[in-house]
């Protein structure tokens, strides 16, 4: 029974992965806190904040 689950797992995760791309940068540790309490005033995610910003350069 374990190996059915493990499988659709798998299975989740590869169908994922054709749909998502990651995005992962480092940025100095002050300026990322200072970016998280703006972000958590707008009540936004970095993702969401992300997508915003990709949303709008592909518009220009």
């Amino acid at each position: 029974m374990r190996k059915v689950a493990e499988k659709s797992r798998a299975d989740y995760f590869k169908e994922r992965r054709k749909k998502t791309k990651a995005f992962n940068v480092e940025i100095e540790r002050g300026k990322m806190e200072e970016f998280e309490k703006i972000l958590s005033e707008q009540k936004k995610t970095k993702k969401q904040w992300l997508d915003e910003k990709i949303s709008e350069e592909l518009k220009k």
